[in-house]
């Protein structure tokens, strides 16, 4: 059951401060974990009140999750609302200059259990929380009656459903741009690398795990295996760009190789990084590869034939690639490539570190490739 009425609490300037109802916003900054209040707050301690105990957390999404508790039946029916803490867990490895997050405080109506938590603006994909329980009964002045605190209990939310990569990629699909010819796809990287695969990988690219960049809540990162190639052609000349943000050799592979009637086609993610211009990430994973099992339980798929941002179609007995012209397309390849399917040589422009993607965060106040479920 959904929580009726739920507010959040978390400074005087919150979004969402005039959706806080019957409560004081005074009593529950004074009112913390340990059950210790402000004997000014106007929050009363009440020992009749049961103390929430058992804490369970299920249906876990990206932005919500169902939280349910035992407690004893004493005094059971004099409990009117429920106080919910809930906090970011604290990362080892933050930066200790920087502010911390404003603690979530939320209060409901009491409600039968288990109870809906449900908010984008204090809930983020694939995030650590801690959470806290207390029970309160109010009374006619307003003021509150409450239980101690209940243990606390650690969660991680989800990362995107299907759901939410759909909305990215209906939002993507608007800026994506006409289609251009290709025929190539292609790795940059620097030489060293090459060097390796041909003498310790039998010329064989083995798939890796892919880095963070890109959304927060995106499925794939930190897990999809697969091999990094872009397809994007300059304007002019319908060929690779001569500039590469990651090394001074380029791998190009005929496009057919990889893409293919036996290939499946998956949505994997829309971000950009501050700039004006932003990425798509998609997928191509032989049917039936253990990718393409991974994705399709994870990535919205897409129609090799028909979609606005990579097509492989007959013409004429040929097949012929076509890639969209205003986003830059990031292509994860889900199995092994052999380097003699194609050649590596060295690229004549420049080496731009500057437009790297590697672990690159998305910038989460852009309208454009963002959506209301978190970053």
């Amino acid at each position: 059951m959904e929580v009726p009425r739920l507010s959040h609490i978390s400074s005087p300037t919150s979004p969402c401060e005039d959706m806080i109802k019957n409560l004081s916003l005074e009593a529950i900054q004074l009112c913390d974990r340990d059950g210790n209040k402000s004997q000014d707050s106007g929050i009363a301690e009440m020992e009749e009140l049961p103390v929430p105990h058992n804490i369970r957390i299920c249906n876990i999404t990206c932005d919500s999750f169902k939280i349910l508790w035992d407690m004893d039946s004493k005094s059971k029916d004099r409990i009117t609302h429920y106080f919910i803490d809930l906090n970011k867990k604290e990362n080892k490895n933050s930066n200790k200059f920087k502010h911390k997050d404003v603690p979530t405080k939320l209060v409901a109506k009491a409600v039968p259990l288990p109870m809906t938590v449900r908010g984008h603006w204090f809930l983020s994909p694939r995030t650590e929380y801690t959470v806290a329980v207390q029970t309160a009964s109010k009374q006619v002045d307003g003021d509150y009656v409450v239980s101690e605190w209940s243990e606390i209990v650690e969660f991680c939310t989800a990362d995107y459903s299907k759901v939410h990569l759909t909305q990215l990629l209906e939002k993507a699909e608007v800026i994506a741009g006409r289609m251009l010819k290709f025929s190539v796809f292609y790795r940059n990287q620097h030489k060293e690398y090459f060097d390796y695969i041909r003498e310790h990988h039998g010329n064989i690219m083995q798939p890796s795990v892919k880095d963070n960049s890109g959304s927060h809540g995106s499925p794939i990162s930190g897990k999809l295996e697969g091999i990094f190639f872009s397809c994007n052609t300059e304007f002019n000349t319908g060929k690779p760009p001569q500039d590469s943000p990651y090394g001074r050799y380029k791998v190009e592979i005929p496009a057919e190789k990889l893409f293919n009637p036996n290939s499946n086609l998956y949505f994997g993610d829309f971000y950009c990084m501050y700039t004006a211009y932003h990425y798509v990430i998609l997928v191509i994973a032989p049917e039936g590869s253990p990718g393409d099992e991974f994705c399709k339980q994870r990535l919205p798929q897409l129609d090799i034939r028909d979609n606005k941002f990579l097509t492989c179609i007959e013409e004429d007995g040929v097949l012929v690639f076509r890639h969209a012209q205003d986003v830059i397309l990031e292509v994860i390849y889900t199995d092994p490539v052999d380097l003699c399917l194609g050649k590596v040589a060295e690229i004549s422009g420049h080496q731009l570190m500057s437009l790297s993607t590697a672990n690159a965060k998305k910038d989460p106040s852009c309208k454009t490739c963002n959506i209301s479920v978190g970053r």
